[in-house]
């Protein structure tokens, strides 16, 4: 079983910064690669960033290119996202996942990819 755990949530106003972190553990962590989604409320969950645990490739997702980095601490099993300049439009809860090796292609952004996610942390930004 893998746990993950998510803190640094909190409000914010537009304009501001924050930085998430997810840190892992459990026997079967794998780490293969991980993500960030996002849930507001009334929508689905959206895909946010994820990254190749032993590569550090990284994607993001076009409404937050530019604003939000994703990195890790390999030797802490940590994950982060640095969110900046921080809209309205981003307050969601966030959850970080994370994804074994499997066969095939990765897609990234596809929420049925990720093995295990975390509860959630909530960022709110006010206008």
């Amino acid at each position: 079983q893998v746990q993950l755990v998510e803190s640094g949530g909190g409000l914010v106003q537009a304009g501001g910064s924050l930085r998430l972190s997810c840190a892992a553990s459990g026997r079967t962590f794998s780490e293969y690669a991980m993500g960030w989604f996002r849930q507001a409320p009334g929508k689905e969950r959206e895909f946010v960033a994820a990254i190749l645990w032993s590569s550090g490739s990284t994607y993001y997702a076009d409404s937050v290119t530019g604003r939000f980095t994703i990195s890790r601490d390999n030797a802490k099993n940590t994950m982060y996202l640095q969110m900046n300049s921080l809209k309205p439009e981003d307050t969601a809860d966030y959850y970080c996942a994370n994804r074994g090796p499997k066969l095939g292609t990765y897609f990234y952004d596809r929420t049925s990819e990720y093995d295990y996610w975390g509860q959630g942390t909530q960022v709110t930004v006010s206008s």
